[in-house]
Order: structure tokens, then C-alpha cells, then sequence
């Protein structure tokens, strides 16, 4: 792009594509401002070096400013108006899902799902570009004793690639290798295993796909009675315990002591940017499936918690940071309730709008996905 012209030579001036992102988003490139292709030099040293001085081109000099003199007055600047700004509509965003409801007086994209009495789902898209959550439902079909499920919620960053291979893969994953297991006949082999392998075979092929971006996880597994909730990321689960909401999860953030020393010690650093704990200065989450270039420090391997469901036990909750961040677990927990206990018909889907009109009042430009599962509905 030639910015300006020398008077006796012609010189241009080239400048990088600029790339800028939210500094709250996951995924934070901060890019410089190269003055000239040759002026600049990536220093072989480490990110925390001090970086090589610029040269400046200096410009030419400006022309007198124009101006107009009246017998009564001091001389006054003859001023331009500005042209009109070309205000053009966003471009529409494509549909990821085929039961996505769009909103046309504001742009949102929202997707529902609702089985009666045992589950529902809300997703709703951000205001920060393209929708990158996906989720996972799946219960035994049949009705009159359901033994099994598999619900996931998928946070991507950096594109939906990572996010729609582990809807599409994950649940098989777990279920192949707990069915191994089995057929092995090995001893000591425990849901909690299987998970974890199931989670690091979905990251081994997708990193061969050779695709960008990654993808924090939630999942719930029940079978005959028993619940196992996984993450890897920020997404998170919450339980409701006769009205007292419990964190089944543990957010993995950068931040966090465990996972501090554990990315420093494999040669990796944390800073924080802009309050937030970040990566190699870029990603601000320690787990995850996917995200390549950092594979280092990234780890896909989950933690797991696995308990006996109880009668105390009302609803699970399975929602990205979206939700989390402007929302905090008994809150969360007080606004469903009343939608789901005391009457003949549970209202799930709406207790999902509520939570997530709650975060969007509050400030949330993220996408926010939840489930809401019905845990009576799985007690033996």
C-alpha cells in the first residue's frame, strides 16, 4: 500500500495485515506494526527479549495548510468535510447447526433442544464473530428404564474445527475403549481410564487432521446409576444438591498453581496480559483438545469425578465459560430450580434462556452453551 510520495523518489511503503482480538478472548495475538519489510528482524532469542530497534523512515514535509483572510478577522483555517462513512450490515454468518433459529432484529443465532423431562439445550452465539461452541445428547432410548447417556458441551477457539471433531468423535472414543477393556478382561480398568483415553485418542487425530484452533470439554457420563463428569479447558460442570449448588469440575487455567509449575517446568512460560493468565502470552487455557502450536504445554488429558447418583440430587449443569464468567454456580443452580422442581412439567429450555440472558445482561460477548439434565431421571 504506498502511503505517501518523496518528491524526488519513489518510495512505498508496505505495511503487515493487522490482526486484532478482544484481549478477554481465548485466543490473543497482539501483532506489531512492521514499518518496513527490512527494518525488522525476529530476535532468535526468547520471547521475553528485548526487541530490536525500528527503523523510522522519515516523511516528507507537509504542505502549508491553505487559508483565507478577512479585513475584520485573524486568518482562519479553510476546513474540509469529511466524507460520509459507508456504513454497511455485518455479513451474515453461516448456520452450524440445521436447527439453528435466527434472531433478524439482532443478529444472534440461537439453537434449542429440549427432551421432554430429561434434558435440554441452549446455545446462543457471542457477539465476537461466528458461533464456535458445539454440544453432544445422547440417552438410552429406552423410555421406561434409562441406564445410559453421554452429554458434552464444546468450547472452541481459533475456529470450530476442534469443537465439532469432538462432538462428532469423543462419545465413540470412551466407548471403544471402556469396550476394550472389557473384552480384554483386564482387572483394575476403571471408567476413569477409559475417559482418559478416550479424550487423548479424540486430540491424537485431530492434531493429524492438520487443523487449527482447539477446543475446551465437558462431558457427563451415566450408566446404570452412576454419574462421571470430565473437563479439559474452562468449561465446567455444577450440581445441585437439594437447592446447593457443588462444582464438579475445576476450571484449568494457566493461572492456577497446578498447572503453572506443570507448563514452566516442561520449558513453557505464563504471563499475565491485560489481568488475564495466558500461555506463551497467547492462550488462556492449560487443557484443551487441539491447538497445535502450543501441544507442548496443552495437554487434553482430563480429570474426572465420578459419584453414585443420589436422590438429593436434583439437576447437572454443563455450560462454557460464556456462562461462568458472568455467573457464578449458586446463582446459576437458583435460577433453574424453580423451573425444575414443584411441577408436573419441568421447564428446562426456559430455565436455559434465563441463564443465558443472565450472562448477555451482564456483559457476556462470548458464545454461551449449557445443557440442564434431570438427574432424577437416571436414579436406580
Amino acid at each position: 500500500m504506498q502511503l505517501f510520495k518523496h518528491p524526488n523518489k519513489k518510495k512505498k511503503l508496505t505495511m503487515n495485515r493487522l490482526v486484532i482480538m478482544a484481549p478477554e478472548s481465548p485466543v490473543f495475538f497482539p501483532s506489531p506494526l512492521v514499518f518496513s519489510p527490512t527494518s525488522v528482524k525476529t530476535p532468535s532469542s526468547s520471547p521475553r527479549s528485548t526487541p530490536p530497534k525500528l527503523t523510522m523512515i522519515a516523511c516528507p514535509p507537509r504542505k502549508a495548510k491553505e487559508t483565507t483572510t478577512c479585513p475584520d478577522s485573524d486568518t482562519v483555517l479553510k476546513r474540509k468535510r469529511p466524507p460520509m462513512l459507508d456504513l454497511k450490515l455485518p455479513p451474515a454468518v453461516v448456520p452450524w447447526c440445521s436447527t439453528t433459529v435466527k434472531t433478524p432484529e439482532k443478529g444472534d443465532e440461537v439453537v434449542e433442544v429440549e427432551e421432554d423431562g430429561v434434558y435440554s439445550v441452549y446455545c446462543k452465539r457471542g457477539r465476537r464473530g461466528p458461533m464456535e461452541d458445539r454440544y453432544f445428547a445422547a440417552v438410552d432410548p429406552d423410555e421406561r428404564v434409562r441406564k445410559k447417556a453421554f452429554f458434552g458441551v464444546f468450547d472452541g477457539h481459533g475456529g470450530s474445527k476442534a469443537a465439532e471433531f469432538a462432538a462428532a468423535n469423543l462419545g465413540n472414543n470412551i466407548e471403544a475403549a471402556m469396550a476394550a477393556a472389557e473384552k480384554s478382561g483386564e482387572e483394575g480398568c476403571s471408567i476413569e481410564r477409559a475417559i482418559r483415553e478416550g479424550y487423548v485418542k479424540t486430540d491424537e487425530e485431530f492434531l493429524k487432521e492438520g487443523w487449527r484452533g482447539g477446543a475446551c470439554c465437558v462431558t457427563a457420563i451415566i450408566s446404570n446409576g452412576e454419574l462421571a463428569v470430565s473437563n479439559a479447558g474452562d468449561c465446567r460442570a455444577v450440581i445441585s444438591r437439594g437447592g446447593v449448588a457443588e462444582a464438579l469440575t475445576t476450571d484449568h487455567n494457566p493461572g492456577q498453581a497446578d498447572e503453572f509449575k506443570r507448563i514452566e517446568a516442561l520449558g513453557g512460560y505464563v504471563d499475565c496480559c491485560n489481568g488475564i493468565w495466558r500461555i506463551q502470552g497467547t492462550l488462556a487455557v492449560s487443557r484443551g483438545i487441539g491447538d497445535r502450536y502450543l501441544k507442548e504445554w496443552v495437554i487434553a488429558e482430563p480429570e474426572t469425578r465420578t459419584l453414585r447418583i443420589q436422590p438429593e440430587f436434583e439437576f447437572l449443569i454443563l455450560a462454557s465459560d460464556g456462562l461462568w464468567d458472568k455467573v457464578t454456580n449458586q446463582e446459576a443452580v437458583d435460577v433453574v430450580r424453580p423451573y425444575c422442581l414443584g411441577m408436573e412439567n419441568p421447564k428446562t429450555l426456559l430455565a436455559c434462556k434465563k441463564l443465558a440472558e443472565l450472562s448477555c445482561k451482564r456483559g457476556s460477548l462470548d458464545d454461551i452453551s449449557l445443557i440442564i439434565i434431570q438427574l432424577q431421571q437416571f436414579v436406580l
